[in-house]
This record gives structure tokens, C-alpha cells and sequence, in this order.
């Protein structure tokens, strides 16, 4: 259980308060979005990203994202789809109709690929274990087991309607999938290489001015050593990896005495800057070739 602090800004707790009073087994969506959105915006996002790196470390996913080329090519729609979806499939519940058109979308897009299920198992995983393990590192505070407890069940559900089966029921299970499967599979290969670069130039691309002359160097420094190792990356001077952490604890202690957020995050992609449908979200060459079968039909009709 996380513990309150006799030291931080009035209101602090109450959405942590908020969320101790739910049950996880019905309220996982509230006790996500209140922790997603409201509690941790920028480490959920931070953790997801990293995350997501570490499928590149996995050759046989490195080689199909990186022979389909949309990160080097169309990588900040390739960014925004990503979180769109995400989106898409919990904004209102993950069991509400929104979410199961998204959770449709996405397998008609994995569809157009021979993707095994224990790759796709793989990557769920890591949609959870990171943003959990980033937040445990650099959060204003530790996760509550509520919390843990909501996350898992929005996963394994989210993996259900993937058609996925046998998915871990707790936190520590998909803990310790990813950690057997990287231990199993994890090799450098130079697909991983250039998916890393180029999901970096899009790190780079979406980030405020400011940062970007040193987003590179950053990023890596967050990264652990068999994750870095598998990407082929440069290591970075000690002192350098010990400032980033430093930094990033220092902002959560600060955090500690902010007042909380009262506006739900909420993402606002660069691609789409008059709204999107989800139709519009995916791979560009399997729109462009769903865009021409639908051309066709009506050539024909």
C-alpha cells in the first residue's frame, strides 16, 4: 500500500483516497483513468514509451516493424496511432462499445500480419510493466494495490478481446512474463537498431524545443542495461545516467507538494489536427490498400 505523506500540498491524497474507497473488480476503469489521467499523465506516458522500445529488442517483432518502415516513414502517425487507440479502447470503459470498435480496429490491423501469439502476449505485457515500473521509480508516489489490481484487469481484458487466452490475473504474472520471455528472446539485430533511432527522432519530433538537443542522450540513460544492450545504443557516462535519475526524483518530490490535477489528460495529436476517426488509424499502406479495394467495389457496382 502506497503511504500518505505528512508533508504535501491540501488534496494531495484525495484522489489516491478516492481511489481506496473503489473495488478494482468493478471500478478498474475509474481507478485507471483517475491514475492515468489525473495522478501520473506524463509518467504513464514516459513508462508506455519505453516500454514499447523494448519490443525492438525481440528480432522476430524488430523485423516485422522494421520491414513495414512506418516509424522511419510515417513514425509521428505511427505515435499518435498508437496512443489514439489506446484511447480509443478505455476513454469510456474497456468493455463499452467504443472500446470494442477500437479492440476490432486493432485486430484487423495486426490481422494484415502473421503476428504469433505469444509475441502479441509480449507486447501487452509491456504496455503494463512499464508505465508500473517507471511510476515505482519516478512517481510522487508508489501505486496503491488497487491500482495494480485496476491495471491488471483493464490488461488481461484488453488482451481478451485480442483473442489472446491464457493472460496473466495479476501484476507479478505479467511481471514475470516479460522478464522470462526477454531472458528467452532479447538479441541485438540492426533492425533494432534503426527502430530505436527512429522512435527516438519521433520522441524528438513531438518534444518541446527545449529538450531536444538532449532527448537522445536521455532517453538511452533510462534505459536498463539488457534493454539498452539489445537495441545496439551507446552507453552514456555515469554521471550523465545519475543526473537524469536525480532530475526525475527531484521532480517527484516536488510533485509531492503541487496540488493535484483536477483536468484530465488527454492527448492531442499533432496528426490529426481537426479530429480523427477510426477508420483513419493504422498502417499507411494498409489504408492506402483498403482505400483501393474500396475503390474498386465501387468500380464495380
Amino acid at each position: 500500500m502506497g503511504v500518505l505523506s505528512p508533508v504535501h500540498a491540501p488534496g494531495r491524497f484525495d484522489n489516491l483516497r478516492r481511489i481506496r474507497s473503489l473495488d478494482p473488480e468493478v471500478d478498474h476503469d475509474e481507478i485507471l483513468r483517475i491514475t492515468a489521467r489525473l495522478e501520473f499523465p506524463w509518467d504513464y506516458v514516459q513508462g508506455t514509451g519505453i516500454a514499447f522500445m523494448r519490443d525492438y529488442g525481440v528480432p522476430s517483432i524488430a523485423e516485422l516493424l522494421d520491414r513495414t518502415r512506418e516509424f522511419a516513414d510515417h513514425g509521428v502517425k505511427r505515435y499518435d496511432d498508437t496512443i489514439l487507440i489506446g484511447d480509443e479502447a478505455t476513454l469510456d470503459g474497456i468493455d463499452s462499445p467504443r472500446s470494442h470498435a477500437a479492440l476490432r480496429r486493432l485486430n484487423r490491423i495486426h490481422g494484415h500480419y502473421d503476428i504469433p501469439d505469444h509475441e502479441l502476449a509480449y507486447v501487452l505485457a509491456t504496455t503494463i510493466v512499464g508505465p508500473v515500473r517507471w511510476i515505482e521509480a519516478y512517481g510522487w508516489r508508489r501505486l496503491d494495490d488497487h491500482e495494480l489490481a485496476a491495471i491488471t484487469k483493464v490488461t488481461t481484458r484488453f488482451g481478451e478481446l485480442m483473442g489472446l487466452k491464457g493472460l496473466p490475473t495479476t501484476y507479478d504474472g505479467y511481471l514475470t512474463l516479460l522478464v522470462d520471455y526477454e531472458r528467452q528472446h532479447f538479441a541485438h539485430t540492426p533492425a533494432s537498431t534503426r527502430l530505436a533511432e527512429a522512435s527516438i527522432r519521433i520522441a524528438r519530433e513531438v518534444a518541446p524545443p527545449p529538450l531536444r538537443p538532449l532527448l537522445r542522450r536521455v532517453t538511452i540513460a533510462m534505459m536498463d542495461e539488457p534493454l539498452r544492450t539489445a537495441l545496439g545504443l551507446p552507453r552514456q557516462p555515469r554521471w550523465f545516467v545519475r543526473a537524469v535519475h536525480g532530475g526525475l526524483r527531484l521532480r517527484a518530490r516536488l510533485l509531492r507538494l503541487a496540488p493535484p490535477r483536477r483536468t484530465a489528460y488527454v492527448h492531442h495529436p499533432t496528426t490529426y489536427p481537426g479530429g480523427h476517426r477510426l477508420e483513419d488509424l493504422g498502417p499507411t499502406a494498409m489504408l492506402d490498400a483498403l482505400n483501393r479495394d474500396t475503390d474498386r467495389k465501387q468500380t464495380h457496382a
